[in-house]
């Protein structure tokens, strides 16, 4: 009973960090102010992984490389966590926990993308003028917007947020598959 209490403390947390890393890197991507309060929280829980980092690994076009790292290396890291806890052969676990890492931080992303979109469609039924809202809506936008191109108008009601979700949970669908596939987790 201890165990699983701690697999899903430690699940919460590095899920969390995770989750901010990869927000960190969709902000930067979507030209969210660097004073944005939640930005700067952000900034503030990461920096101490992603600074070092940056040293070594610059961005490319726009999107930063060294947070989408530190989200892997934080995969990585509670993959051999779990396994330490399980009393698995690290060094056996290493080679397949490299790849297990890399669909855990889609997984991570793709749960974002559910996430903050049912955030921004609750708030705006709730709130629409709340001082979230555009942020989540300067997050979204670029997921959003190709869909509303395609979609027909259906009388002010958008529908594009439901086809994200639709969409989002296929590929979280297909990432578990290949996770089942490949290394059979």
């Amino acid at each position: 009973m201890f165990g699983n209490i701690l697999t899903f403390l430690i699940e919460i947390l590095f899920t969390l960090f995770g989750a901010a890393l990869i927000l960190r890197v969709w902000m930067q991507a979507a030209r969210v102010h660097p004073y944005h309060p939640l930005a700067q929280g952000i900034a503030q829980a990461t920096n101490w992984l992603v600074h070092p980092l940056r040293r070594v690994i610059p961005g490319y076009g726009g999107l930063d490389l060294a947070s989408l790292v530190a989200a892997w290396l934080t995969a990585l890291a509670y993959i051999l966590l779990l396994g330490l806890l399980q009393q698995a052969a690290l060094l056996a676990l290493l080679p397949a926990g490299i790849g297990i890492a890399a669909l855990m931080v889609l997984r991570w992303a793709l749960n974002l993308v559910v996430w903050l979109t049912l955030i921004q469609v609750v708030l705006s039924w709730v709130a629409p003028q709340a001082p979230l809202m555009g942020l989540l809506q300067a997050l979204t936008a670029p997921l959003l917007n190709p869909i509303r191109r395609v979609l027909p108008s259906l009388g002010g009601l958008d529908l594009s947020p439901l086809v994200l979700l639709i969409g989002a949970q296929v590929c979280l669908m297909l990432v578990a598959g290949l996770s089942l596939q490949w290394f059979g987790v």
